[in-house]
């Protein structure tokens, strides 16, 4: 790799540290550290935090102002070595697009004092589209990287059902994610006690709507996680590519280890902890269904795939 792509794949992976960090401040209840001041931090540039609080949001607010500039610098980097039509420039510039709507969301969050316990549906709303808008950053951040490592273009031309099979699992995937934050939110701003509590909580006559909701993530989980490992075996019995089944075989293994995670996230009752690496999977998950459609997309052999 060059040391474009190192700085890629290096982007790519604070970006997912910046995503675990941006949940540990909401599971902590920390999304008002800064007071609802943005970009300052309780009015100042560089505050001097006098509760954990603050400092927690600091830290993210700072992970994620390294990130700002770590892709606008790939953005400029980017479209100055490689050359025009390159997929590189498509990449970067997905990256600097959705990383300036990432801190927009990230703002009005804090702005419009959405970020505390408010249980609104604009909140909830807020939330998924946050998710959303991150995956669509990772996806950037990871195609980047990988064009700039030698991957080739993608091309949906003359590949049968496969660009369909792909898009229909990556927007599955991408459902499941906001109905998980969602959850997420839910579980935070109502904790159970006991898994009893929650099954209580989940079948009252005046369950929010957050609770309600929290039961129909499971179940999304259960058929996007089927479809995906159908796709796999799939392609992995019909692709001749090294490459391509070894990333066939990591995305299968992701979504096993999501689905354990998840299986474990709900008995424990969605612990600090728990909800990190639960959310570390779906990223995981995410990243590499993106790299096994741009891989498998971009071979000839797809062809015969489909």
């Amino acid at each position: 790799m060059n040391r474009f792509a190192k700085l890629a794949w290096t982007a790519l992976a604070w970006a997912v540290l910046d995503v675990l960090w941006g949940a540990f401040v909401r599971v902590t209840g920390s999304g008002s550290g800064c007071g609802n001041h943005w970009p300052a931090c309780n009015g100042a540039i560089i505050p001097t935090p006098q509760h954990i609080e603050t400092f927690i949001e600091f830290t993210h607010r700072t992970l994620s102002g390294v990130l700002l500039l770590v892709v606008l610098a790939l953005l400029i980097w980017g479209w100055s070595k490689y050359p025009k039509g390159s997929p590189v420039r498509i990449g970067v510039t997905g990256s600097a697009m959705f990383i300036l709507l990432e801190a927009a969301l990230g703002a009005g969050l804090v702005l419009f004092v959405l970020a505390d316990t408010s249980n609104s549906v604009l909140t909830a709303a807020v939330v998924a589209l946050h998710l959303l808008n991150t995956f669509i950053l990772l996806a950037f951040l990871a195609l980047t990287a990988w064009w700039a490592s030698g991957g080739k273009a993608v091309s949906i031309k003359d590949k049968g059902f496969l660009p369909l099979l792909f898009g229909t699992g990556l927007a599955g995937v991408a459902l499941l994610g906001m109905s998980g934050a969602i959850t997420a939110l839910g579980d935070t701003l109502f904790p159970a006690k006991t898994l009893a509590q929650g099954l209580a909580q989940d079948s009252a006559v005046n369950a929010s709507f957050l609770i309600r909701l929290r039961v129909i993530h499971p179940l999304m989980a259960s058929l996007v996680g089927l479809y995906t490992l159908g796709l796999v075996g799939y392609i992995y019995r019909r692709i001749n590519n090294p490459l391509g089944r070894r990333l066939s075989l990591t995305l299968g293994g992701f979504v096993l280890a999501q689905l354990a995670a998840g299986v474990l996230n709900l008995l424990l009752l969605a612990p600090i902890w728990m909800q990190i690496i639960h959310l570390l999977m779906a990223d995981s998950v995410w990243i590499s269904y993106v790299l096994l459609s741009a891989s498998t997309l971009s071979f000839e052999v797809a062809r015969r795939v489909g």
